[in-house]
């Protein structure tokens, strides 16, 4: 993982230094490679069956709402009263042992062909969300509150988006505590419909090939691995940004 899993030893700067690096890649204009990738990915969107983008869709419906409202998420309680750098190794553990089953599934799947290689999307998402609740504990806060929630899924989209939109949510990202006061208080009100197909651009170049013959279980397990360690990166960081921004303005304070 690019500059995500630090050595618990090693001290905040080395951590804030690793962020800084994290916050730039966030920030990057969309290049030409992105703007080719995006072209090829709407070609991909054309070329798939009807059933997967229905299956993929339903998934990703099905999984907004049971980040919302669901209580299936809601198991670990908030670590309480723990250094900063026990909860950067609790998340640590966390991102290696959800990356672990990720490929595992992602090569049973991808073995079994393509009604196997359609099960592997929600099966997956499942495993990314419940990450997303466990490393929100890890670092102290309530998944239970609805607006932790919300965070959760703009994390989700961070990692799994075009460069245009992750700038975006990137800037929602770092001024959380301001731009959670204008999310709407009714959960209903959330565009999953954009949160869904950025998901599905962003991983339809590298998930479709899983569902061909021969290769799929070579490339779900490397696919899936790929996406864990994405998503377990996104989220650190983010949580980072958070700690870092509040440990900075108590220093003021003070």
């Amino acid at each position: 993982m690019d500059n995500a899993l630090i050595n618990p030893a090693d001290d905040d700067q080395q951590t804030r230094a690793a962020l800084k690096q994290w916050q730039r890649r966030m920030q990057r204009r969309p290049s030409r490679l992105n703007q080719f990738a995006r072209r090829v990915q709407i070609r991909l969107n054309a070329l798939l069956p009807e059933r997967v983008h229905q299956a993929i869709t339903a998934a990703i419906r099905q999984m907004v709402r049971g980040v919302l409202f669901g209580s299936q998420y809601t198991t670990s309680q908030p670590l309480a009263a723990a250094r900063f750098a026990q909860r950067e190794t609790v998340a640590r553990n966390l991102v290696r042992n959800y990356r672990t089953m990720a490929t595992a599934e992602g090569a049973v799947t991808g073995a079994g062909g393509f009604l196997l290689g359609l099960a592997d999307f929600p099966l997956l998402i499942g495993l990314k969300i419940k990450l997303l609740f466990e490393l929100g504990a890890a670092y102290g806060y309530d998944v239970h509150d609805y607006t932790e929630r919300l965070y959760l899924l703009h994390v989700f989209q961070l990692a799994f988006s075009s460069q245009h939109t992750r700038n975006l949510t990137y800037q929602r990202l770092a001024d959380w505590d301001s731009y959670r006061l204008t999310l709407p208080l009714n959960p209903e009100e959330f565009d999953w419909r954009t949160f869904q197909q950025e998901y599905r651009d962003y991983i339809d170049l590298a998930k479709m090939a899983q569902l061909l013959p021969f290769v799929g279980a070579a490339v779900g397990a490397v696919a899936n691995y790929k996406l864990i360690e994405q998503l377990g990166e996104t989220a650190m960081n983010c949580y980072r940004l958070r700690h870092f921004a509040a440990e900075d303005a108590s220093h003021n304070k003070n």
